[in-house]
């Protein structure tokens, strides 16, 4: 499994609820590109989705903009709930 980066790591430990990206760039510190950058290697390697915040708890939507990802919730996986718990 992918080691994780510190920033990815705060980024996934932020995300056991739906999060906005403001809230995360707000929480974490970081800038948007890295933010932006690490949220499509998270994504891709399954361990956050994407979610409707106006419907947290239903599946993950199918839409992504990825030029745009300021405009989107995330959450972290079931997957990446494992791999952080085999991190610690």
């Amino acid at each position: 499994m992918k080691k994780l980066t510190p920033s990815e790591k705060s980024i996934l430990e932020r995300l056991l609820y739906p999060e906005p990206f403001e809230v995360i760039q707000e929480e974490t510190q970081l800038q948007y590109g890295e933010i932006r950058d690490d949220l499509i290697n998270l994504m891709s390697y399954h361990l956050v989705e994407v979610v409707d915040p106006d419907k947290p708890d239903a599946g993950p939507s199918s839409y992504c903009d990825s030029d745009n990802l300021g405009n989107f919730t995330f959450r972290i996986t079931k997957s990446g709930i494992n791999h952080l718990k085999q991190r610690k």
